[in-house]
């Protein structure tokens, strides 16, 4: 979400994208995979910030900085810098890159989201965005729509999907995993798609749903990144943990509780376990109402 918008600036938010269930459904003749996910954002404390410049550049200027800023690339082809030749009139992005890199959590599709959501505010027409956010990436347009989705096809398919408001944390063990690496390493690539979603569902219910639902690429990730499993163990068997998986194609495994009280008492115990780990609470972002 856009704020303090002025004639020449806009500062947004990028947050984390969540999938909370990730069945592949197929893959098409281009390569491009087909997918069946149930997608929420988590709004956590330091996350990527981005302030959008607008204006005319032949090759808008990005200045990055954040704790994850060296993992970043500064060249041409950044996603950040390739959404804002796209949208054309930027003539500068700063980020603060608060989310890992290569995580499962959307961060560089996040980025070029709110890019996009800087472009969106301005003026520029949805639907042209839209399409540049898929020729950018599959979770891309996910997150340009900013709220809970039934995300299929190869990302352009969304369906806004209810969702209560989930106390969370994020946990990655700080190891980045290649999504190309991890499709390679999966098995079986026509899967089940998604069962029916819950209606309106609290904590409870959502639980239930998924446990019935899977994320196919969690398998081949643990191969990929073996450090994930330990993530995943420890996440699960935190007191008032009622469901841990990871996101995307990893690394970054999601913790659902009940409450903010059992979250907060499980973060110590957390980073007790791993060495190293990035662990960021917040909570998952409901639907509108």
């Amino acid at each position: 979400m856009a704020t303090d918008i002025t004639a020449e600036t806009v500062h947004l938010r990028a947050r984390a994208k969540i999938n909370l269930a990730l069945h592949v459904t197929g893959q098409r003749r281009d390569g491009y995979h087909e997918l069946d996910s149930l997608v929420a954002f988590a709004d956590i404390a330091n996350g990527d910030r981005l302030t959008v410049t607008y204006g005319s550049a032949t090759i808008p200027r990005l200045t990055i900085d954040g704790p994850f800023a060296g993992s970043v690339p500064h060249g041409s082809d950044n996603i950040v810098v390739r959404a804002a030749e796209a949208c054309g009139g930027i003539a500068a992005v700063h980020l603060h890159k608060g989310l890992p890199v290569a995580s499962g959590i959307g961060g560089g599709s996040a980025d070029a989201a709110a890019v996009l959501q800087a472009a969106l505010a301005r003026g520029d027409e949805r639907e042209t965005l839209m399409a540049i956010a898929l020729e950018l990436g599959a979770d891309v347009p996910v997150c340009v729509a900013g709220r809970p989705c039934r995300m299929a096809g190869i990302g352009e398919v969304l369906t806004p999907a209810a969702m209560p408001a989930i106390p969370a944390i994020l946990v990655n063990p700080g190891v980045p995993v290649e999504t190309k690496a991890v499709f390679a390493h999966l098995a079986e690539k026509r899967n089940a798609p998604l069962p029916p979603l819950p209606v309106q569902p609290d904590l409870a219910t959502l639980v239930d749903w998924l446990g019935t639902t899977r994320n196919d690429l969690e398998a081949p990730a643990i191969a990929y990144a073996p450090a994930i499993a330990a993530v995943i163990e420890a996440a699960g068997a935190m007191p008032g943990c009622r469901f841990a998986r990871m996101s995307g194609s990893g690394a970054t495994v999601f913790a659902l509780f009940a409450n903010a009280a059992e979250r907060d008492a499980a973060l110590p115990r957390l980073a007790e376990a791993g060495e190293g780990w990035w662990i960021a609470p917040g909570e998952i972002e409901p639907s509108a109402a």
